[in-house]
């Protein structure tokens, strides 16, 4: 995936390493994306409507649609 990219501090990240690896994830960036639109969502941010097929092909990848 190309766009911005965003720093974590080292501690951090090698514990979303350790959770991505726990979890079955395939890589950290995919668990954070993950997590972060699961807490997006349940602050009831709604997603653009570009993005909802973006969002639901993601979804797809994890298991979560068909």
């Amino acid at each position: 995936m190309f766009g911005p990219k965003v720093r974590l501090p080292k501690a951090l990240f090698e514990r979303c390493k350790q959770c991505a690896a726990t979890a079955g994830y395939r890589s950290v960036e995919e668990f954070v994306i993950h997590t972060l639109e699961k807490e997006i969502r349940k602050a009831g941010q709604s997603v653009p409507s570009g993005d909802k097929d973006l969002l639901a092909e993601r979804l797809r990848g994890l298991g979560y649609l068909k």
